[in-house]
């Protein structure tokens, strides 16, 4: 594992752009003040040795060496063993709807951007709790086990997307099902699992499911995205509007959310269900539900003693500048064999 220390110096390689763009342009101011003064036979005569390709080679060892100085400045640092640290939370686990019905814009961007943002929210309003992270449609898929790395699942969750999922289709009991093997049995936390979805679920086995989950000590909660009066699905292709869902009569599809589906559910698992549309509304409910929930103690590891290894590309960047400065713009004998960019040619 590895850690940046100063990853601002990243913006120093700026300079190497404007190193080449300055290059090319005195370059073109050489070549064309030069045609001035004479034609190129007697340039040749004149300078003999002058060549653009031991230029260009100096300016790339150039921009290598200051590439390798600014790693050297942002410090990688390499941790050398696992620790194992005890800490106190819960377990969180998020089912994400990502079937089509999700991209509708009834709500600004759409239901699935806005479902994201709910539960990215709620994340950074954690504390050392673990977080989970499951999507589902016609089946269900872990994105993300249970883990402290809440980067981690903000990461993962910008990846979430239907075509991540197999089958179309909202099967709520999919992602129940696969909710009971995130927990831990050996320990006994306290376990919550958030579903936000639009509600369009059809099947029977789902108010089973969130029973036994609740009997298995699971808290459900559900989180609505959508309005009531609903919305086309729209169809794209490379990012652009190609038109809307059709049914087999030709006619466009309006998908609405159902709420009562998601509050059915949160009634049978003793939990609560909340209206999404604004996003602060269910970051500020779940957050308190989780910050004034029982925590209990659990182990996890994470790497330790991090080691400076700044030395290495500081040495191999003073070596770039060193070879920069010892090497000539003039041309050499083997420069001259193997007349990269054709300039005996063009002189003859």
């Amino acid at each position: 594992m590895y850690k940046l220390e100063e990853p601002i110096y990243f913006y120093a390689l700026a300079i190497i752009p404007v190193m080449i763009v300055i290059f090319l342009l005195v370059l073109w101011w050489k070549k064309r003040t030069q045609k001035k003064f004479a034609d190129l036979e007697l340039l040749e005569q004149l300078a003999p040795n002058s060549s653009v390709f031991k230029s260009t080679l100096k300016l790339l060892i150039l921009s290598l060496g200051i590439t390798f100085l600014v790693l050297a400045l942002v410090n990688p640092k390499m941790g050398s063993k696992l620790k194992t640290v005890k800490r106190e939370g819960v377990d969180l686990v998020f089912a994400l709807d990502v079937s089509r019905s999700m991209l509708a814009e009834d709500i600004a961007p759409n239901r699935l951007e806005k479902a994201k943002q709910v539960i990215s929210k709620i994340i950074d309003n954690l504390g050392s709790d673990r977080v989970g992270v499951i999507i589902y449609a016609g089946n269900s898929y872990p994105l993300l086990p249970i883990t402290t790395d809440h980067a981690a699942a903000n990461m993962f969750l910008q990846n979430a997307s239907p075509d991540l999922v197999s089958s179309q289709g909202t099967a709520i009991n999919e992602a129940l099902e696969l909710a009971k093997t995130y927990y831990n049995n050996d320990e006994q936390t306290n376990r919550f699992l958030v579903i936000i979805s639009d509600g369009e679920d059809h099947q029977e086995e789902t108010k089973q499911m969130a029973q036994n989950l609740s009997n298995d000590g699971v808290k459900v909660y559900t989180i609505g995205v959508g309005t009531e009066k609903g919305g086309p699905i729209p169809l794209r292709e490379s990012g652009d509007l190609v038109g809307y869902k059709k049914d087999r009569k030709g006619e466009t599809v309006i998908t609405k959310r159902n709420a009562e589906v998601l509050q059915n559910i949160a009634d049978i698992a003793n939990g609560k269900y909340i209206d999404g549309n604004i996003t602060e509304n269910p970051v500020k409910e779940i957050s308190s539900i989780m910050a004034n929930a029982q925590k209990s103690e659990f182990e996890t590891k994470q790497f330790s003693d991090y080691k400076d290894q700044f030395q290495w590309f500081l040495g191999i960047g003073v070596f770039f500048l060193l070879l920069d400065i010892f090497l000539f713009e003039k041309k050499t004998k083997w420069v001259k064999k193997v007349d990269l960019f054709n300039e005996e040619k063009t002189k003859k």
